[in-house]
């Protein structure tokens, strides 16, 4: 597993990463561009999963490093993908009922890292992430989770919802962190269990919130109303561990 996140610039070396198989984890294209390649290149782009953002020449100028963009710039994620069958077989090589955190379109990196970082220091066997509207593994996420990507699979889906169905399917059961639910100490969180953290901005999507088996509210006493997606996931996931501790 690598380190560096690549930068693609051009259309004929973007082309040739998608064919090569090189997972491209977002792309930017200039707005209004339409010709043969760029068409390639966004078929190529729905096929993978990739997150695609139009924007200005002035914007691609800024992010180019060559100088040389053709109207289209990649990034290739920094460590590979694994599959959700991995995140369940890493449980299975260690006797252990899954536990697995899904994040519903997390978008900083930073926030990423950090909860790869905890997840894997609380006993999580693996980290599943939408392929659109959220960060992939990207340098900045690497860094942030310091090195905990080198122990702990992360696998990217299409679909969050079908991701949780199929899972359910192995036996698992949902708690997602929300502010209107059951306060967290009540919940039996033992077992085989998925946790499903929000984004920074909106929270639970609606459809991912009705597809939980649980609603975990964390019990707050300031003034703001939330927590940072990060620190809501750290502190969800200590509770679960000290329910499997039997503290």
């Amino acid at each position: 597993m690598g380190f560096n996140e690549s930068v693609i610039e051009g259309r004929n070396a973007v082309i040739e990463a998608y064919r090569s198989g090189k997972c491209i984890d977002k792309i930017f294209i200039l707005d209004g561009c339409q010709d043969g390649p760029i068409l390639t290149i966004k078929r190529e782009a729905k096929k993978a999963g990739s997150l695609v953002k139009f924007v200005d020449k002035v914007r691609l100028d800024q992010m180019s490093e060559t100088g040389k963009h053709q109207g289209v710039i990649a990034y290739s994620a920094a460590y590979d993908y694994a599959e959700v069958s991995d995140i369940l077989q890493a449980a299975r090589d260690k006797n252990e009922d899954p536990f697995i955190v899904l994040l519903d379109n997390i978008e900083d990196p930073h926030n990423l890292g950090a909860i790869i970082r905890t997840a894997h220091q609380a006993g999580a066997h693996g980290i599943i992430i939408p392929k659109n509207r959220a960060v992939g593994l990207t340098a900045t996420v690497a860094r942030t989770s310091a090195g905990a990507l080198n122990y702990i699979p992360v696998a990217k889906v299409t679909n969050l919802n079908k991701a949780i169905e199929d899972l359910k399917k192995e036996g698992l059961w949902f708690v997602c962190a929300d502010m209107d639910g059951e306060v967290m100490y009540d919940l039996n969180l033992k077992g085989a269990i998925g946790v499903v953290i929000g984004s920074e901005g909106d929270g639970i999507s609606r459809l991912v919130k009705e597809n939980c088996d649980y609603v975990a509210s964390i019990p707050m006493k300031g003034q703001v109303d939330s927590l940072n997606a990060s620190v809501a996931a750290g502190i969800l996931c200590y509770e679960i561990v000290r329910q499997r501790l039997g503290k």
